[in-house]
């Protein structure tokens, strides 16, 4: 397993994305993904599958130190005494007495941002979590909350594949020293349709989604894919083993369009 240093963390590169995840399948595919060496788990209140990811993590029979645990709050709750509620509330589901990584999971206007990192901070000096950082979050905000927060944050966790351009956002968090998390990083599927990448892979003997996914972490990218089948959970881990080209990188890179973004509710900042 190889690893993303940032601000005192290391995070494992590979995590197993669990948004859509529920009930006996969650937790079945939590356990299979931790047999098979993951050592990332990404959750977060709104998915409703904390427990589930906990159940499987004490089913794989992995020691709890060796597994890397994401969880984000939502929102709605990022008032101070709300988001401690939130990651107390996160920290039991899971039945774990800290999260490695607690992130604010969309940024909200309705609530200063100087409280709810303020709230971000506290959950840690409770020890709810080891590390803190954010989501969704654009250049501007940020600057912002590095400015604000008493503990260094680690990672923006973005929407980041080969048909978006995320440079600003990336060159920020290098900035900053944080890493760069990557959800939907095989756009929802898109990728393993697409020619150029098909081609490429042929190339290495490897699948359209792993060219995919080796383009991030072949940046330095944390990628945190989510998949319902067991069997894509090897394939996915399969992407250490070789190296894009210069010329490769750039054809993949090349397929970035203003329109590429996939995930943008109604609550989204003005995107960079």
């Amino acid at each position: 397993m190889q690893f993303v240093e940032a601000n005192g963390a290391k995070i494992p590169q590979l995590g197993l994305g669990t948004w859509e995840l529920r009930g006996a399948l969650c937790t079945r595919l939590v356990e299979q993904a931790l047999r098979l060496g993951y050592r990332h788990l990404d959750s977060a209140q709104v998915y409703d599958n904390e427990r589930e990811v906990g159940e499987g993590l004490r089913a794989a029979g992995i020691a709890r130190s060796e597994v890397f645990i994401t969880t984000k709050v939502w929102w709605t709750r990022f008032a101070a005494g709300d988001l401690e509620r939130s990651a107390e509330e996160s920290v039991r589901r899971l039945k774990v007495d800290a999260v490695d990584l607690l992130l604010l999971h969309w940024p909200n206007s309705s609530v200063p941002l100087e409280e709810t990192i303020g709230a971000l901070n506290a959950a840690k000096e409770r020890g709810l979590t080891q590390h803190i950082g954010v989501s969704n979050f654009t250049v501007a905000l940020l600057d912002q909350a590095v400015k604000l927060s008493r503990a260094k944050l680690v990672t923006d966790q973005i929407e980041c594949h080969s048909y978006l351009d995320q440079s600003k956002v990336i060159a920020a968090c290098k900035r900053h020293g944080l890493a760069v998390t990557a959800y939907s990083p095989i756009a929802k599927g898109a990728a393993t349709r697409d020619k150029t990448l098909a081609r490429i892979g042929h190339t290495h003997k490897k699948s359209a989604a792993q060219v995919c996914l080796r383009y991030l972490v072949q940046q330095g990218i944390v990628v945190i894919p989510r998949t319902s089948r067991l069997e894509r959970l090897s394939e996915n881990a399969e992407i250490f083993d070789f190296e894009l080209s210069a010329g490769e990188m750039a054809a993949i890179r090349a397929l970035a369009s203003p329109k590429g973004r996939t995930i943008s509710p109604s609550w989204s900042p003005a995107w960079d």
